[in-house]
């Protein structure tokens, strides 16, 4: 059974978080908290420079093989500043207990002003979600089939779906 509401305990290990706003959901159906930037002074990112890690101030205890969190970045960064993760979202396993960083990078072009990150930005949110840990079954062949088969890229088409087609 899915408990909706599990327990997650949050270890700070940055005390200016106390002033900036510890880990919360920002509205009532908000689907992630945010994550500051727990920097000590502001990080410059040029145009195309490597991806740096952020510290967020914060470690977790899931302790729930059937959930993860999920680091995203904020849409609004990515889409004003061209701020973005640098491995576009990272994975908290439940067993990991040291502190959560956010790789963070500059995806706008050469030529472009860089991106400064100042300390208690807010600049990614994570998300905890379920997981399923299904069990593997080694066969020589599918038990099953499907009407799509073997089809890879491409192979439901581009165009508008039809009316008629599930979706």
């Amino acid at each position: 059974m899915v408990e909706w509401n599990p327990r997650v305990e949050i270890k700070v290990l940055d005390p200016r978080l106390e002033q900036w706003g510890l880990p919360r959901y920002q509205s009532a159906m908000a689907a992630a908290i945010d994550l500051h930037a727990c920097l000590d002074e502001a990080l410059v990112l040029p145009p195309g420079s490597p991806a740096h890690l952020v510290p967020a101030g914060i470690a977790l205890h899931m302790d729930n093989a059937h959930m993860a969190a999920i680091v995203a970045p904020r849409s609004g960064l990515g889409h004003r500043k061209g701020l973005v993760l640098g491995n576009l979202q990272g994975v908290i396993d439940a067993d990991y207990l040291g502190p959560i960083m956010v790789s963070v990078w500059n995806r706008n072009g050469p030529g472009t002003s860089p991106i400064v990150i100042e300390p208690g930005e807010r600049i990614a949110q994570m998300m905890f979600v379920p997981i399923l840990r299904p069990h593997f079954s080694v066969v020589q062949d599918f038990s099953g089939t499907s009407e799509r088969g073997e089809g890879g890229f491409g192979s439901t088409g581009t165009g508008p779906a039809k009316m008629d087609d599930p979706q």
